[in-house]
C-alpha cells in the first residue's frame, strides 16, 4: 500500500462514506474513489462490501486498520514536526561568544530573535575562541561568535562583518584633541594593553613596532571590556575592536581608528557537518545585522 491509499483508506474507515472522506481530505469524492479503487486493485482484494451505496468494511480492512491508525498517528505527530520546526516552534539553541561579542552584539540581536520565535529557546554563553571551537566540535554549541578565525578543519567560518580596530582617547588626552586615523608612533598617553597571547593585541604591537612606535604601558588585561572600563575610569588609553568601542562612552572618550587600518573580522563559527535549522539561520541574520548597527555608530 502507498501512503496515499493508506490516508485515503483511512479516511473512509473514520467518516463511513467516500463523501465524508473527501471532506476530511479535502479532495473530491471522485479522486477517493479513484485511489480507494486502485489500492484495492493492488492489493488484490476488496477492502469494503458495497451493499446499496453503502461501504462495510471487511474483515481484511478492519485488521488492516489497527496497525494503519497506529501509523496515521505518527504520520500526524510527523506533520507536527515539520510544522514546529518551520515555524521554529520548540527550537532549543545553544550560541557561545566572546566575552566582548557577548555584550555588544547578541543583546539587540536577541531582541529581534526571540519576537520571531516566541516558543525558542537559546542558551547564551561566554568563553574564549579555543574552548568556542571544542564545544562546536563535540556538539556542545550550534554556533558561536568569534573576532579570530581558528582555521579548523572541523569548524566552518562565515564573515557577519567587518570593522577597524579603534583607539579610545580619554577627553582631554593629546590623541583627543588630534583629527582623523590616529598613527600609532603619536601615542603619548599610557596605554591599556591587552595580554601576550590577544591575537588582537598582537596585530597592534606588531603595528607599532613597524612604525617605530613604543607606546608606553604599565597596565595589561584580559578582556576589552576593562581595558574600555578602565579608560572610561581615565586611566590611559586603550585599542580595541570596534564592536567594543561602539559601546564606549562618549562624554568620557573620543574614538579615532589607526593609521594604517586594522581591520577586524566578526566569524560565524559552526561545526563543519551540521548544518543550522531555520530558526539559527534568522539568529544569524540578526546577528549580522546588530553587528553593522554596531560599525555606524562608529561613524
Amino acid at each position: 500500500m502507498r501512503l496515499r491509499h493508506i490516508e485515503v483508506f483511512h479516511a473512509v474507515m473514520q467518516a463511513g462514506t467516500i463523501s465524508g472522506a473527501a471532506q476530511l481530505l479535502h479532495i473530491s469524492q471522485p479522486a477517493v474513489t479513484k485511489v480507494l479503487q486502485h489500492c484495492e486493485l493492488q492489493l488484490g482484494m476488496p477492502l469494503f462490501d458495497r451493499v446499496r451505496g453503502k461501504l462495510y468494511p471487511t474483515p481484511e480492512a478492519e485488521r488492516l486498520f489497527v496497525e494503519i491508525d497506529k501509523l496515521n498517528r505518527d504520520l500526524v505527530s510527523i506533520r507536527r514536526l515539520a510544522a514546529s520546526l518551520r515555524s521554529g516552534e520548540s527550537e532549543q539553541l545553544r550560541l557561545m561568544a566572546t566575552p566582548t561579542l557577548g555584550t555588544a552584539v547578541i543583546p539587540a540581536a536577541m531582541t529581534h530573535w526571540t519576537r520571531a520565535f516566541p516558543n525558542s529557546h537559546c542558551q547564551l554563553s561566554t568563553n574564549h575562541t579555543r574552548e568556542i571551537v571544542s564545544a562546536l566540535l563535540l556538539g556542545e554549541a550550534d554556533l558561536a561568535l568569534s573576532l579570530q578565525d581558528p582555521r579548523h578543519p572541523g569548524i566552518k567560518v562565515e564573515t557577519l562583518a567587518s570593522g577597524p580596530m579603534m583607539a579610545l582617547c580619554p577627553l582631554g588626552s593629546p590623541e583627543a584633541r588630534g583629527e582623523g586615523p590616529l598613527p600609532l608612533d603619536e601615542i603619548q598617553t599610557e596605554l591599556v594593553a591587552m595580554a601576550a597571547d590577544d591575537p588582537l593585541g598582537n596585530m597592534v604591537a606588531n603595528a607599532a613596532e613597524a612604525q617605530g612606535a613604543k607606546p608606553v604601558s604599565r597596565i595589561t588585561v584580559q578582556t576589552y571590556q576593562l581595558a574600555r572600563t578602565l579608560v572610561e575610569a581615565g586611566v590611559g588609553m586603550t585599542v580595541v575592536d570596534p564592536f567594543t568601542a561602539a559601546s564606549a562612552d562618549r562624554s568620557r572618550v573620543r574614538l579615532r581608528p589607526l593609521a594604517p587600518m586594522i581591520p577586524v573580522q566578526l566569524y560565524l563559527l559552526t561545526a563543519a557537518n551540521a548544518p543550522l535549522a531555520q530558526t539559527a539561520r534568522r539568529l544569524v541574520r540578526y546577528l549580522g545585522e546588530a553587528a553593522k548597527k554596531n560599525l555606524e555608530s562608529l561613524t
